[in-house]
Parts: structure tokens; C-alpha cells; sequence
């Protein structure tokens, strides 16, 4: 298995977070933890870049509603980026491609 590595941007629109490896049950608590103590304010987006995204299980994909949630909460959006083909077809099976915000790597919309 991959560990799961986040790294933190910053972006005019607000904070970018690397996600790479594996977002499962045992490393998706890492990312809740970042989320939930990032600063977002009104009209901000939390940009998460899924490139490096290797496996993605239903906690993580609970993990990025709780993002949502978060920001939601703080007037912000999550908006997701490069997001990969496995995980974009679990987010189009369970409707989820109509709740996130989904970018193509090049910042375009749509996957």
C-alpha cells in the first residue's frame, strides 16, 4: 500500500492540497484532520488535487464530503481536480459528480 502524502498550497482562490496515494481507511483520517483545521473563508475554494490519487474506498470518499461539508460550512467550496478515472467513476455511480465540483487537470471543467 501507498501512504497517503498531502502537501499545502496556497492559491489566489484559496488552499490547494496535494492528495497522493491511497485515501482508505487508514489514511483518511490524515486528511480529514488537515481539512477540518484549514482557515477557509467566504467565497474560497479548497482546490484538491487527486492527481498522485493511487485508491480511493467508501472513507474516502466520505473524507472528501466531509471536506465539502467543511467548507460549506465556511462559506467556501471544495472543488476537486485531476481526478482519476477509478475515482471518478465511483463519484459518477453514486451521484457524487453532481455535488462536487470537478475540474480537469488543466483547471477546465468537467473530469
Amino acid at each position: 500500500m501507498s501512504p497517503l502524502q498531502i502537501t499545502h498550497d496556497a492559491a489566489t482562490t484559496g488552499p490547494v492540497l496535494h492528495v497522493d496515494g491511497e485515501l482508505d481507511y487508514e489514511h483518511s483520517p490524515a486528511l480529514r484532520a488537515l481539512v477540518e483545521h484549514l482557515g477557509l473563508g467566504p467565497g474560497e475554494e479548497l482546490l484538491l488535487d487527486l492527481t498522485g490519487l493511487q485508491f480511493c474506498d467508501s472513507t474516502g470518499i466520505s473524507t472528501l464530503l466531509a471536506a465539502r461539508q467543511h467548507a460549506q460550512a465556511a462559506g467556501a467550496e471544495v472543488v476537486l481536480t485531476a481526478v482519476p478515472p477509478h475515482t471518478l467513476r465511483i463519484l459518477t455511480l453514486v451521484g457524487l459528480d453532481r455535488v462536487f465540483t470537478i475540474r480537469s487537470a488543466d483547471g477546465s471543467p468537467g473530469p
